[in-house]
This record gives structure tokens, C-alpha cells and sequence, in this order.
């Protein structure tokens, strides 16, 4: 398999910054995920949060952008992380799309600014062909995310949410580029 180098390097929108994530920011990314409305939209995250969780999370995002099978971005707004914006479970030209925000960023543009620039950078730098997403259905915001975006909603399944420790309904989305 030949793998493509990807600089880790910032990306810059109009409002935000994403940069490669680091180790340091566990402790912003736990103070956000404390917040039960942020937890419970995130299937993977624990409630509440688990710092030596969120600590090992974090500490394998480097070696997952070397072997090409994640690209995690902290969001950051005048110089404080805000959120996440990732691309990851990457294979055969594909991977799984994810962000997630501080609750006192919601409803300001900011998820589908940093999704949008993180889109661009997996089609064009590290050239995925196609990206999934999901979202709980009791989620409607993010799946207007996605559907501005361009994505088009795929199925729907049930799924395990470690947050709310219960079988959810998750929608979920493609989008081709």
C-alpha cells in the first residue's frame, strides 16, 4: 500500500482556525464534552467525561494522521478551541466525517465553516473519493449541517451511544466528491 505524506498543517477560514490536534488538547476537549448537551449527540463519548479516556483518545491522533487513517483538527475561534472537526475510519478511499462544538458555539455557522474546509482537505490532500456522517435523529441542527454541505442522507440504523448508554436512531449521510 503506498501511503500519501500529509503536512500537518493548519487550515484557515474566514473565522477559524483548524490546527492537527495534540495531547494538550484534552483537557479544553473534556471541559467541552462535561457538557451533557454536547455528550449525549456523541455516540462514542463517555458521560461523563473520562479524562484518562479523553487522554488516550488524544494521544493516538498523531500516529493515526502518520498511517493516514484519521485527521483530527482542533476548531479554534480568536485563539480558544471551540470543537473538533475530523475525518477518520479512513479506508479504500473513504472516511467518516465528525465535529462537535462547545454549546456557546452552536448555531453560529462555525460546524459547517470547519466542515466545509475539512471536506476540501479530504477530497483534495489526502484524495477521498467519498465521506460518511451520521447524526441521532434527535439531532435535526447537525443534519442541516450536513445536508448544507452537500451530503445526502443515506438510511437510518441503531446504534450504540456510550454517552447516553442506550440504543439511539442515527441517520446517516454520503457525500461523494
Amino acid at each position: 500500500m503506498i501511503t500519501k505524506s500529509i503536512s500537518r498543517s493548519h487550515i484557515r477560514t474566514a473565522r477559524l482556525t483548524l490546527r492537527p490536534t495534540s495531547v494538550a488538547d484534552a483537557q479544553r476537549a473534556l471541559e467541552i464534552q462535561s457538557d451533557w448537551d454536547v455528550a449525549r449527540m456523541l455516540a462514542n463519548a463517555t458521560y461523563p467525561a473520562d479524562r484518562e479516556d479523553m487522554e488516550t483518545w488524544f494521544a493516538c491522533h498523531e500516529l493515526e494522521w502518520a498511517e493516514g487513517t484519521a485527521y483530527r483538527f482542533a476548531i479554534e475561534r480568536e485563539g480558544r478551541m471551540i470543537g473538533i472537526v475530523d475525518v477518520d475510519g479512513i479506508a479504500a478511499g473513504e472516511g467518516s466525517l465528525g465535529y462537535w462544538l462547545e454549546k456557546v458555539a452552536w448555531g453560529k455557522g462555525y460546524a459547517f465553516e470547519a466542515a466545509q474546509a475539512l471536506i476540501e482537505f479530504a477530497f483534495s490532500e489526502v484524495g477521498l473519493s467519498s465521506l460518511v456522517s451520521g447524526r441521532a435523529v434527535d439531532n435535526p441542527a447537525s443534519g442541516h449541517v450536513l445536508t448544507k454541505l452537500g451530503f445526502t442522507q443515506l438510511d437510518s440504523r441503531e446504534l450504540f451511544s456510550r454517552s447516553r448508554g442506550e440504543t439511539i436512531l442515527q441517520a446517516r449521510y454520503t457525500l461523494t466528491r
